[in-house]
């Protein structure tokens, strides 16, 4: 087996996001990101690739069981950062000032943080 080398991302916790690819009722979704799954390279976002998980009942933690809706993951490279101000999928760039370094957006130069 080969080991995957880790994904490198410039999307953050709770960035929103849009998937350019992918099934086709998730394609063009927006939502933001809930977690990323690194070593898979894989990422979690909000109301896209929902999939049914059974689930035991268990009393001592107040769990009812049945049949539960979840977010499954997608791959990193499925999903790109959606600008409000331009209204698509952008890519990331970094700015660098005195005050830091920010992200802006690639099309119309919004610093998103």
């Amino acid at each position: 087996m080969t080991d995957k080398p880790e994904m490198k991302t410039k999307l953050k916790k709770n960035d929103p996001v849009i998937v350019i690819r992918g099934r086709r009722q998730d394609k063009g979704k927006i939502g933001k990101v809930l977690r990323f799954v690194p070593e898979k390279g894989r990422v979690v976002v909000e109301k896209v690739h929902v999939i049914k998980e059974y689930v035991r009942p268990n009393p001592q933690k107040n769990i009812q069981g049945g049949i539960v809706d979840k977010e499954g993951s997608i791959p990193l490279s499925s999903v790109q950062y959606y600008c409000r101000e331009c209204e698509r999928g952008v890519r990331i760039g970094y700015k660098v000032s005195d005050s830091g370094k920010a992200r802006v957006c690639r099309k119309c130069g919004t610093v998103l943080d």
